[in-house]
């Protein structure tokens, strides 16, 4: 009855429109109370839930894009991006696409990814004679990869709420996964842009050209190097990847790109508190709503459950598609992963599936309910940015999720594609 009352409260409060850390926070709030327990235990729980010290890293990794991303760093990487297919048919497009997969390697997010070099990307295509429906959907479709490349916030929390992974395991394995989404979306852009005779722009660089556009970008494209070598060398940890990251964003910013001057600090600290707060407030709201599933051993009786349905791993990560590609339109992936991993992570493991194949997965369905109507975030911002209708919007993000659900489907069945490359590296 607890349970019912604490997923029952959950649901009211989403519904009710509550955002989601308060929606989180009074749900747990009311199971305690109905299960008789002192209310001054959510309170601690509150607060012990960020009493964690690779929590740190997200304040870090957010400055550190924040810096990276003031500026001319957009620009950089678009030209470097246009240089290789601008010219090509749907050669915008395909530099929108992979634009936004280097960016994603600094930002660790789909949000920053779409706001930042999305919404440059997206008046370019218009002029161009894109669409602006089709720009802002490819944008969107493009954006999700911002928290499977690595660094990626989701991940880290995923680490937190699933002792069976590391970061640096999750960090290896978003790698192939992302590149996954941004080459199937370069496939259909390419389809696309035959269909509906989209043309390239411009004519292919000179030798001197791509010298000089690859030096500049050299520098943007080393920090998610840095920080995977760095951390899998053992040289420091994820939490210490967060400094060093921002140490190194704020030396390209002042003295390799001269974008960013002191008198900009205040306000890119501001913005990085502000966001940072947000956060937090979700994932201490969330570790209080998983203390309350411990305490009503949810994970427990659903594992049980499972293991008596006699379910095969592959029936039950199919299960598990079905359920987080709903549940997803519905949540967002950082309080999505801190609610839904502790009670499906236990019950994978009980079947016999790796903790890592299993995290991708869920990380990457999670992802895919931005861009699923009816309330797609990332359709929302990309759609503001463009001026579009949302019907307009959906009709051109269908085939693109269709084919990013093809993707996980792929990922589901072969999990060499997510464990592969950090077996290879050794990570742990």
């Amino acid at each position: 009855m607890t349970a019912g009352v604490l997923f029952g409260g959950l649901v009211l409060f989403l519904a009710l429109g509550v955002p989601i850390a308060f929606a989180l926070g009074a749900a747990t709030l009311t199971a305690v109370l109905g299960a008789g327990l002192n209310p001054i235990a959510v309170t601690q729980k509150l607060v012990s839930g960020l009493d964690s010290f690779p929590l740190m890293a997200i304040p870090f990794f957010l400055l550190a894009a924040e810096l990276m991303t003031s500026g001319a760093l957009a620009e950089v990487l678009l030209r470097f991006a246009s240089m290789f297919v601008g010219h090509k048919r749907g050669g915008l497009g395909h530099t929108n696409i992979l634009t936004i997969t280097f960016f994603s390697g600094i930002s660790g997010s789909a949000l920053a990814d779409a706001a930042g070099p999305g919404s440059l990307l997206i008046r370019m295509m218009r002029k161009s004679g894109y669409p602006p429906a089709y720009a802002a959907a490819l944008t969107a479709a493009a954006s999700i990869v911002g928290p499977i490349i690595p660094p990626s916030i989701v991940m880290i929390l995923y680490a937190l709420a699933d002792e069976g992974v590391s970061v640096l395991r999750l960090f290896m394995a978003g790698v192939v996964p992302g590149l996954m989404i941004s080459a199937a979306m370069i496939g259909y852009n390419a389809w696309a842009s035959h269909r509906r005779d989209f043309r390239g722009e411009g004519e292919p660089p000179g030798l001197n050209e791509i010298l000089r556009t690859s030096w500049r970008a050299i520098p943007a494209l080393l920090l998610p190097t840095l920080i995977v070598v760095g951390v899998h060398s053992g040289a420091f940890t994820p939490t210490e990847a967060s400094v060093i990251a921002v140490f190194y964003a704020l030396f390209c910013g002042m003295a390799i790109y001269r974008t960013i001057s002191w008198s900009m600090l205040p306000q890119l600290i501001a913005r990085t508190a502000f966001m940072s707060a947000a956060i937090l407030l979700i994932i201490a709201a969330s570790s209080a709503f998983a203390w309350m599933l411990t305490y009503t051993q949810t994970p427990q009786v659903l594992t049980a459950w499972i293991q008596g349905l006699g379910l095969s791993p592959i029936m039950f990560l199919l299960a598990v598609n079905v359920f987080l590609l709903l549940f997803g339109i519905f949540i967002e992936p950082l309080p999505g992963v801190l609610v839904v991993a502790p009670i499906l992570a236990p019950m994978a493991a009980a079947l016999g599936i790796d903790p890592t194949h299993f995290a991708i997965v869920v990380i990457v369905n999670l992802n895919l309910g931005m861009i699923t109507p009816p309330v797609a975030s990332l359709l929302a911002v990309t759609g503001m940015i463009a001026k579009v209708r949302m019907a307009d919007l959906n009709r051109e993000i269908y085939p693109m999720l269709a084919i990013q659900i093809l993707v996980l489907l792929l990922l589901t069945f072969v999990p060499v594609l997510s464990t592969g490359l950090p077996d290879l590296m050794g990570a742990k």
